[in-house]
């Protein structure tokens, strides 16, 4: 049973750590996937970052520290593609980036609802960067998110999935709008648009049943 509290405690501490991490790095100028990208040094700032973290949440940066051995072990699989690339992301379920220009709104409301896009593995880290690049330049909606390699044990299939969040799903020019520039991006297959608040009553789609909104 320690061992099972001991895990949990460590996944509960990267994921809080690298929310720290992403905020932390936007308010000094990049998000997370630039300097990765651009294979630049930018080890002091999550040296920093992680200070900051140990100092409000001692019990999880011991965690954190205990799983990898160092800050400098985080850095390394980080650079590696860790919370940036779906395919290379092993310790968290999700990759989420946020429209900066989105203030205050956030997806997790019911007006909200998202476009879905299934793909394979072999496929998800292409489709995933150009949703994410265009999300960061206010091109699409509120935010995005993809799943990751990390096995999801309430996947029902092998599939990766991208969704691409709108901030009112009954503003269907918006909406269409997005699914527009999705195409633009290369995304021509029919995909269908999930309001929140089928999400959030628990309906997903099983033979017979439709939970989509929109298709297109």
């Amino acid at each position: 049973m320690e061992q099972v509290d001991s895990d949990t405690l460590a996944d509960a501490a990267y994921g809080i750590f690298e929310i720290m991490l992403s905020k932390g790095l936007e308010a000094r100028g990049a998000p997370l996937f630039s300097p990765v990208e651009a294979g630049i040094d930018f080890f002091d700032d999550v040296q920093a970052i992680f200070a900051e973290f140990a100092d409000d949440y001692p019990p999880l940066a011991e965690a954190l520290l205990h799983r990898f051995g160092s800050v400098d072990a985080v850095y390394q699989m980080i650079t590696a593609g860790e919370g940036v690339v779906p395919s290379q992301t092993t310790q968290m379920y999700w990759i989420t980036i946020d429209n900066p220009a989105a203030g205050a709104l956030t997806p997790n409301n019911e007006l909200a609802g998202k476009w879905l896009i299934f793909c394979e593995i072999t496929e998800v880290d292409a489709i995933w960067k150009k949703v994410r690049d265009a999300t960061v330049a206010g091109d699409l909606g509120l935010s995005a998110k993809v799943s990751t390699a990390r096995p999801d044990p309430d996947s029902r299939d092998d599939r990766k999935v991208v969704y691409v969040y709108t901030r009112d799903w009954s503003d269907e020019a918006d909406v269409m709008r997005v699914r527009e520039h999705l195409r633009a991006l290369g995304i021509t297959d029919r995909i269908g648009y999930k309001r929140n608040l089928e999400t959030f009553a628990g309906e997903y789609s099983e033979k017979g049943k439709k939970v989509t909104y929109y298709s297109a």
